[in-house]
């Protein structure tokens, strides 16, 4: 029996879409799976707090693990990784072997990590196949984002 794909999955506010779940299950039903997810923080906190990521960081983690494994995807790892989403996917394909990276952004327009550039930088940087999956994030998830932005609007108009 030959051994299993390691396939390294590099997400953040996309980690337990039902996009990439659907994806991985299609592209990679038997495959072991690290998912990485770089510790990015929003808005200022970059600057007042270079840890301030990590705790939202660890929670999609630990949730995009928890619904690929759901999902029956072998799940063998979670990282939570530098805020530099190219750094933390180095630093992870230096320190382990895998056979292909999935980078999972947000769609065209909306995604920094493609205005970046991520997954065109790593497949220069890196002998391995990379693919891309966009996933979207729910009306759910983003009406926090929508509330805390509009709570910001009208303090600024105060």
């Amino acid at each position: 029996m030959s051994q299993q794909r390691r396939i390294l999955v590099v997400a953040n506010r996309t980690a337990d879409s039902p996009e990439l779940i659907v994806a991985l299950r299609q592209r990679c039903p038997v495959a072991r799976l690290t998912l990485l997810v770089p510790a990015v923080p929003h808005g200022f906190a970059w600057a007042a707090d270079m840890k301030a990521g990590w705790p939202e960081a660890i929670a999609r983690a630990e949730a995009g693990a928890a619904r690929m494994r759901a999902a029956g995807l072998g799940v063998e790892e979670t990282i939570v990784g530098d805020p530099d989403p190219f750094a933390a996917a180095g630093d992870a394909i230096h320190a382990r072997e895998f056979d292909e990276v999935i980078v999972s952004t947000l769609p065209r327009g909306v995604s920094r990590w493609l205005r970046l550039d991520l997954p065109e930088r790593l497949r220069r940087a890196v002998d391995l196949p990379v693919a891309r999956v966009t996933a979207h994030v729910t009306p759910v998830q983003a009406r926090p984002l929508r509330r805390q932005m509009q709570y910001e609007r009208l303090l600024t108009l105060r």
